[in-house]
């Protein structure tokens, strides 16, 4: 594929289009086979573009929209009132094929039930999983889903959570035969709840599924599994731990600066901080942005409510990868092949 074409709700997250314009020109900038199509408010948009490249500007399009779906409304009243709103018309930007994937800071619950209504869901998934590749201390990766857009997650769909959490990293990160475990209270087979159980025996009979079995929460950034599943509600709440904790432990690497300290302790100080800063610099959330909806026809990536410049563009990396390496298309291959007909 060489031209690739993302359309971005620019109007939606905390800050709308203030981070999502300027990362907008960044990845542009980044990727010459790259157009984006920016809905939102067409004044707002062009003032913000007033000062940008002009070169880049040829490859991007402002697309109007009417509103804008609040990122405190429930899913399915945004849903009914969505029509002319950033979200949804990025959206129909895709399903008509004008886009080749939708990126969006907004509504969560709004951007679940819209892709899935508009898009479809790919044959044998009951509901799509918010999905994103979390670094790890081994300087891998590891899958991480379902992240909240499912609170409650049968057997069955675990299961399914699985098969394309693999594909993910098969595909994208080139892991051969990627383990596979499900996030639990404890390793022994009786502990968690019952469909985690039912869940982990369908997959140990799973030929096509390399399952090693749980992991528990203090495990998810050791390198131990290259996918862990997950309900939404355990892996929503698991990330946004991780990722405070991560923040706060960053955070005070900075603390120190500017307190008067003798100068080889200063020095010392100095000395480690770099040292960590470069060892655990890369767990930091903004280089990480952005959770993909797997199980969708097209390509969805939904981004931090209140992410940064920085994240936003990650959120649009992730969503180029996805669309080059032709995720959705993979993983409806690998359902046909391990599912059963009758689902």
């Amino acid at each position: 594929m060489t031209r690739l074409t993302l359309a971005i709700d620019a109007m939606g997250g905390d800050f709308g289009p203030c981070v999502t314009v300027p990362a907008a020109m960044q990845a542009l900038a980044s990727d010459p086979q790259l157009h984006l199509l920016l809905v939102g408010d067409p004044d707002t948009l062009t003032s913000l573009l007033a000062k940008a490249d002009s070169a880049l500007r040829e490859r991007l399009q402002i697309i109007p929209a009417e509103s804008v779906i609040a990122s405190d409304a429930r899913p399915a009243q945004a849903i009914r009132h969505s029509r002319g709103s950033s979200m949804r018309v990025a959206l129909e930007l895709v399903k008509e094929g004008q886009a080749d994937a939708c990126v969006s800071a907004g509504n969560t619950g709004a951007l679940m039930g819209l892709a899935k209504l508009m898009l479809g869901s790919l044959n044998g998934i009951e509901r799509p999983a918010l999905m994103t590749v979390l670094p790890n201390v081994q300087a891998g990766k590891t899958v991480l889903l379902d992240l909240g857009a499912n609170v409650n997650s049968d057997s069955a769909m675990l299961v399914q959570f699985a098969i394309m959490g693999a594909v993910m990293a098969e595909e994208v990160l080139a892991i051969s035969r990627p383990r596979v475990a499900l996030l639990n209270i404890g390793q022994e087979e009786t502990k968690g709840l019952e469909t985690i159980r039912d869940a982990a025996g369908i997959l140990r009979d799973a030929p096509e599924i390399n399952y090693i079995g749980y992991l528990e929460g203090n495990e998810l950034l050791t390198g131990k599994t290259d996918v862990l599943v997950c309900d939404g509600f355990i892996g929503n709440v698991t990330l946004k731990t991780m990722e405070g904790v991560v923040r706060v432990f960053l955070s005070l690497l900075q603390s120190q600066e500017g307190k008067k300290r003798a100068w080889w302790l200063s020095l010392l100080g100095r000395l480690l901080k770099k040292r960590l800063a470069k060892r655990f610099g890369h767990l930091n959330p903004d280089q990480y942005n952005g959770a993909c909806l797997l199980g969708l026809r097209k390509t969805v990536v939904k981004s931090h409510g209140g992410a940064s410049q920085r994240a936003f563009v990650a959120a649009i990396e992730q969503a180029e990868q996805a669309v080059r390496r032709q995720l959705p298309e993979r993983i409806a291959a690998r359902l046909e092949t391990v599912l059963p007909k009758s689902d």
